[in-house]
């Protein structure tokens, strides 16, 4: 099974309407010209009953990106679908670039969009860095769009970053029904949060589930949250020439105290796992070595059996070949990314399909129909 259709399940069945394109008064455009990125597209108009809008989008020879829209859009609502592929920079002067033409071309909005957001990780400020998230906001907007539909963002608090509105729509109801429909005796199951910044996330699932929880902690978890950002180090020395400023309190001179680096305690399972499936939750799996190092863990706590469900499948460099070789049984991801060379390299990744629910997003923003139907049963921590 390389990919899990939920289409005819009667909990996610929304009702789309077939229309005509002449009348629809709406385009669906896709801004990428690889055909592992236009499936995505294709599938979602599909789904409306429209016809994929007519557009060049290629690279010339000097690498720059080139889009020719080949319809009139004056006047009319534009959804430009863009998946993200391994050449991220180059995907999103795609995206500028074709929502730059929209705009010249007199659409009346120009809505993207973007199953999962690029430099969504870089949101936060570090050590010298910058808030890549945020320019990446202001640069959509001034190139032209008044709207995007996003799912499962790294941080929720990214739609802070925008002008213009951003629904962030969920996954969680298919990888859940997924777990119901294709994971044997999931009532034995634990949800596993890899770490603690994870649990609620994990939390959420446990609960629709009504199924144990447990979560990872120690030094086998590296994310961006423990990256240095300066707030960790001291200077060398207590001395200083000349004016000293402000000396901030401690309990102790002792310079060897201050300079101690921060230590985790070694990795920790709180929940019991043992003789139960255990399943860990996330937005995102790129690189692999922290699951891989989880499921080993996991394994030797006594789980049988051992799935990865994330909205986003990155699964750069050599993740495949990880995957395959360890301790995990299946990873389950979304098409919102491209994976189709992924799954050739490793049979244990699965997919499930979650082009309904961003076309019936596109049917009922462009009617002026209420998104809250799309968030029924979603929990405020999911």
């Amino acid at each position: 099974m390389s990919l899990v259709s939920l289409s005819q399940t009667p909990k996610l069945s929304y009702g789309y309407k077939k229309m005509n394109r002449s009348r629809s008064g709406y385009r669906v455009f896709s801004a990428n010209s690889t055909t592992a990125c236009t499936e995505l597209a294709k599938m979602i108009t599909e789904r409306l009953g429209v016809e994929l809008g007519k557009s060049l989008v290629h690279q010339e020879p000097n690498t720059e990106t080139r889009v020719d829209v080949k319809e009139s859009v004056r006047g009319q609502d534009i959804f430009i679908i863009q998946t993200i592929p391994r050449d991220v920079n180059t995907a999103i002067m795609e995206l500028l670039v074709m929502a730059y033409a929209l705009k010249t071309s007199c659409a009346k909005n120009i809505i993207g969009v973007i199953p999962y957001f690029p430099y969504s990780k870089q949101c936060k400020m570090r050590k010298r860095g910058s808030i890549v998230c945020k320019l990446l906001a202001s640069m959509l907007a001034k190139a032209g769009l008044t709207h995007i539909i996003t799912m499962d963002l790294h941080q929720k608090e990214i739609q802070g970053f925008f002008s213009f509105p951003v629904d962030n729509l969920r996954a969680s109801p298919f990888l859940i029904q997924y777990i119901q429909d294709e994971i044997p005796d999931y009532r034995n199951a634990v949800i596993v949060a890899k770490s603690p910044s994870a649990a609620k996330r994990a939390q959420s699932y446990a609960e629709r589930l009504r199924l144990g929880l447990a979560v990872m902690h120690g030094e086998a978890h590296h994310s961006e949250l423990d990256m240095a950002d300066g707030r960790h180090s001291p200077p060398l020395s207590r001395t200083t020439i000349g004016h000293t400023g402000l000396e901030l309190p401690c309990k102790t001179h002792n310079t060897a105290t201050l300079m101690m680096a921060k230590e985790k305690p070694p990795i920790t399972v709180v929940g019991d796992v043992g003789g139960r499936i255990a399943i860990i939750v996330d937005d995102i799996i790129d690189d692999v070595e922290d699951f891989v190092a989880a499921a080993e863990i996991l394994k030797e706590r006594g789980a049988y059996k051992i799935y990865i469900m994330a909205t986003h499948g990155l699964l750069s460099a050599d993740a495949p070949r990880l995957i395959e070789e360890s301790a995990i049984d299946e990873v389950v991801v979304t098409n919102t990314v491209p994976h189709e060379v992924q799954k050739l390299q490793c049979p244990k990744i699965k997919t499930v399909d979650v082009s309904m629910i961003l076309a019936e997003a596109i049917r009922r923003i462009h009617n002026g129909e209420s998104m809250a139907y799309l968030f029924r049963n979603i929990a405020l921590d999911d």
